[in-house]
């Protein structure tokens, strides 16, 4: 009685052994992608550079550089939106990098695949 269902012979077919090479090796890359966008880091200003912030691609704030003439003890606000406004900026700019990232280990496959 002949065996039903699976691959002739027992194993994978070419094909599907090519796909799952093809696959290890798109881990591998983005395993390595997301380990440089990791270290990377991104710098952004506000206030006409009065403020400047350094994140990294984890998200981390590793630098806040603040001129001396943006101190005003008078307007402590001022320089608190000036500082959130770096901030986001910096994050905004480390988002953009892992989503260009993605998408060109993706090849823009919008993050599913079409089975």
């Amino acid at each position: 009685m002949a065996k039903r269902g699976g691959f002739p012979g027992g194993g994978m077919p070419g094909n599907m052994n090519n796909l799952m090479k093809q696959a290890q090796r798109m881990q591998r890359q983005m395993e390595e992608s997301q380990k440089e966008l990791e270290t990377a880091e991104f710098t952004a200003a506000a206030g006409g550079g009065a403020v400047e912030v350094t994140v990294t691609g984890k998200k981390e704030v590793t630098k806040v550089k603040i001129d001396p003439d943006a101190v005003d003890p008078e307007d402590v606000e001022m320089l608190e939106d000036v500082i959130m406004a770096a901030v986001n900026e910096a994050l905004r700019k480390a988002e953009e990098a892992s989503a260009a990232n993605m998408a060109k280990l993706t090849g823009g496959l919008g993050g599913g695949f079409p089975f």
